[in-house]
């Protein structure tokens, strides 16, 4: 079993999910509450990882992020490195990949939310930005887990984007999935089960803690 390849995919589920709550919060509290006609457009663009091939999605990113992009360039000058076929580069990746299964949730949650507590606040004279972090969020807390352990879970499980923008390089970019892959090819069926195996027990428990959380977290803050 590569141990090391699934702690890379946990390190990188990690950090992925992490950064997915700050963009997500930040996307979809603009994408439920902005005014503007036009965000429509906006949230195909996020949705647009559900319905695109990742290869594509993935020789987009690498284009992207390349030496001869401006944020390759950048990216170079700052620190002297690439972004493709690095751990970072697979970040960038990854959140992008992941982006929708963060965004739709926590939209989900703020849209449930009853205008009549938004504008109560407001009344009382409590800034935007502290309604959002004292009244919304607290109350879209389900969805807002229900996004994280979804990003937390595509991410572990990607695949074509990962090996598009990473390709396979132990200890770097080679993940749980592309392990798996490796040992079917060299035709080892026995440690590629037994990662299978790993992989499908630990989504098995996330998804279910998942929704044991949902049903206490509405026990505590009931909707009616």
């Amino acid at each position: 079993m590569d141990w090391q390849a699934i702690w890379l995919s946990l390190r990188l589920a990690f950090c992925t999910t992490l950064i997915l709550l700050v963009i997500g919060l930040a996307a979809a509290h603009w994408l439920t509450f902005s005014p503007r006609r036009w965000k429509f457009l906006l949230e195909a663009l996020v949705a647009l990882p559900l319905v695109l091939p990742p290869t594509v999605l993935g020789l987009y990113i690498l284009l992207a992020i390349g030496p001869h992009s401006p944020a390759g360039r950048l990216y170079a000058a700052l620190t002297g490195g690439m972004l493709p076929f690095s751990f970072q580069g697979l970040l960038v990746a990854s959140v992008l990949y992941s982006l929708p299964f963060a965004v739709q949730p926590f939209a989900s949650g703020f849209a449930a939310v009853d205008p009549k507590l938004i504008e109560a606040s407001w009344c009382l004279g409590v800034s935007r930005a502290a309604t959002f972090f004292r009244v919304i969020v607290p109350l879209s807390i389900p969805s807002i887990v229900t996004g994280m352990i979804l990003s937390f879970a595509h991410t572990l499980g990607e695949f074509g984007v990962v090996l598009m923008v990473g390709g396979n390089l132990a200890g770097i970019t080679r993940t749980v999935s592309i392990s798996i892959y490796d040992d079917v090819q060299s035709l080892d069926y026995s440690a590629a089960l037994h990662t299978s195996l790993l992989l499908l027990a630990f989504s098995f428990l996330v998804l279910t803690a998942t929704y044991g959380l949902r049903r206490r977290v509405w026990d505590v803050w009931p909707m009616n």
